[in-house]
């Protein structure tokens, strides 16, 4: 039922001066990134000015809120863009707490929510709030009318049981349009701090779901495919272009590269692609994939600086400036970089795991890069090949070799660095044979890649690790 024009213009009146800006270039069609960018704030700020603005208006999606504009601005109500052509846009219903005690009641509540906190924070897509969702109920009752009118592609919704002894939870993520199930795990914890119960349970959650190879990735991905080439939005590029990315090879970096430039091409408030953009010109540098270092370097440089502009909470940004900095001889620097990294991410594997390879190599205390890698692999069990390579230079630089060989094999057989790290262990075990085999491949395969190129674009800062680095490369015979 639409509002007479008194009742528009008094609720019309309840927002403050920010409110208002916000909720009508939400209702003219800007996304948050565009609303942020001329309001001068973080997305994330416009996602929680919209949340309240929904709760102080009554309305639950764009079209609702655009009848509140319609009279003043003469122009009518726009729905959404169809699911398909949108980026994605989540929505976790509240977990179904299955016991009757108040308790158990609120801790779903809870859980629930910061699910909902640390997705908007960690999968770099819209969210929707979690009061808004509360409003609702737990259980989307049509699947296709509730995802049309929330304007959601995803839905996320569980159950939840407990007692004295454990608390056993199944969260499932289904596809908005038509309730097929994409994904569905079981979480079973014994019951000791609850506040470390709902961390622990939340962590895990994040991790499977977001990430290069999480599941709303996979998802995404395999949707893109069946797109025609015309058709792909920025979001689709970046999809792409991460799972170029994490190739490490030197033909996946340079597509990674396009495919990132075109997505900013589309999009060019686009904070993460800028981000992993700036991570694809990294690689470049260390590998030799490039044909100028300094160029690389650059390249880099306004790719991580622009990401933190547009979002300083951007914790891939902040890890990746921090190498940049180190690389350019700013120690101090890239240790206040590091710092902002964990304190942005530091219940994202993808985070912790490039910080685990920073304190190894690059600066700061080399003691703690294995916890921050082992708790990497605790918190996403679909880790992808490159967090073993990550894993495998951590070992190595610990003197832990055979370990350091385990986990290189399970990475990436076209990288570089992989193959430069493989020979190192293998000479540093006294198997000269296989270190020699590996180096020569790597000569042949990497003709421009050497140790010191990785060490001055990595950069290896460490004086362990460099030393360690240097010694295992005489060994194994490598340049």
């Amino acid at each position: 039922m639409m509002l007479n024009d008194a009742s528009k213009a008094h609720t019309l009146d309840a927002l403050s001066g920010r409110e208002r800006a916000v909720a009508e270039k939400f209702a003219a069609g800007l996304t948050y990134r565009e609303i942020g960018k001329a309001l001068f704030i973080a997305p994330a700020t416009v996602r929680t000015h919209l949340a309240t603005i929904y709760e102080k208006l009554g309305v639950r999606n764009k079209i609702g809120l655009a009848a509140h504009f319609a009279d003043t601005s003469g122009a009518q109500p726009q729905a959404p863009l169809p699911l398909s052509d949108a980026s994605p846009v989540l929505a976790i219903f509240p977990i179904v707490c299955l016991n009757s005690e108040e308790r158990w009641c609120r801790f779903a509540d809870g859980l629930s929510s910061e699910i909902t906190i640390d997705l908007a924070r960690y999968a770099g897509l819209p969210v929707i709030a979690f009061h808004t969702m509360k409003s609702l109920g737990s259980k989307p009752a049509d699947f296709a009318a509730d995802g049309k009118a929330l304007g959601v592609t995803y839905i996320v919704s569980g159950q939840l049981r407990a007692d004295d002894q454990r608390v056993r939870a199944t969260i499932e993520l289904a596809d908005a349009r038509n309730g097929v199930s994409l994904w569905r795990e079981r979480y079973d914890r014994s019951v000791e701090d609850i506040f470390a119960l709902q961390d622990s349970l939340t962590e895990s959650i994040i991790n499977v779901l977001v990430g290069s190879y999480g599941t709303l990735a996979t998802v995404g991905r395999n949707a893109v495919r069946r797109k025609p080439p015309a058709s792909l939005r920025a979001y689709d590029y970046y999809l792409l272009a991460i799972e170029q990315h994490t190739t490490f090879s030197r033909a996946g970096n340079e597509e990674a590269i396009r495919l990132f430039s075109r997505a900013l091409e589309l999009d060019p408030t686009f904070a993460n692609a800028w981000a992993e953009l700036a991570y694809a010109y990294s690689i470049e540098a260390c590998n030799g994939f490039g044909d100028n270092l300094p160029t690389s370097i650059e390249n880099w440089r306004a790719a991580a600086e622009t990401a933190l502009r547009l979002d300083p909470t951007d914790s891939c940004a902040h890890a990746c400036l921090g190498n940049l900095r180190a690389c350019l001889g700013d120690l101090e620097g890239a240790e206040h970089a590091y710092r902002c990294a964990f304190e942005y991410g530091s219940h994202y594997a993808g985070i912790l795991t490039l910080l685990a390879g920073s304190r190894a190599l690059v600066v700061g205390d080399p003691s703690e890069a294995i916890p921050l890698i082992e708790r990497a692999m605790r918190l996403n069990p679909l880790a992808p090949p490159w967090y073993f390579g990550m894993q495998g230079r951590v070992l190595f630089a610990a003197d832990r070799h055979e370990e350091a060989i385990a986990a290189l094999r399970r990475s990436v057989p076209e990288s570089p660095d992989v193959l430069m790290f493989l020979a190192l262990a293998h000479a540093a075990m006294g198997e000269t044979e296989e270190a020699a085999r590996i180096a020569a491949r790597l000569k042949a395969e990497f003709p421009s890649f050497s140790v010191e190129r990785f060490i001055a674009g990595n950069p290896v800062k460490n004086p362990d690790a460099l030393l360690a680095i240097r010694h295992g490369a005489e060994l194994a015979g490598l340049p």
